[in-house]
């Protein structure tokens, strides 16, 4: 078996931790890299992503690597999500730490009606 990462690890233990307290919301995941940021609302059920958002739409403002652009993904994400009829998610954060960009999202998200 080969060694994983730290990020990997970590990734497994936020995993890990959604799966037990999940119960019925889908899950809002979010990836982070060193040009954009990205967020999905994933039925892990039937396997299906209802709502995405990410700096690399065409209608994105500005550079994605920022707080601002965190803000407007994690707004974009909300509204796309409502219309989906989802409410209720519970927050993936994968390996990421929740501070910065991510922490900026998710804060816009929770602006823009969605509950967790």
């Amino acid at each position: 078996m080969a060694k994983l990462s730290l990020f990997d690890r970590r990734r497994q233990r936020v995993r890990t931790a959604l799966r037990k307290r999940a119960g019925d919301r889908l899950r809002l995941s979010v990836h982070r890299s060193g040009r954009h940021i990205y967020a999905q609302v994933i039925d892990d059920r039937a396997g299906k992503t209802l709502a995405a958002a990410s700096t690399l739409e065409k209608d994105a403002k500005g550079p994605g690597a920022t707080v601002a652009s965190a803000q407007e993904v994690g707004k974009r994400i909300a509204e796309r999500a409502k219309a989906a009829g989802v409410s209720r998610v519970i927050f993936d954060r994968g390996g990421f730490l929740f501070h910065g960009r991510v922490k900026a999202l998710a804060d816009a998200a929770r602006e823009g009606g969605l509950e967790f």
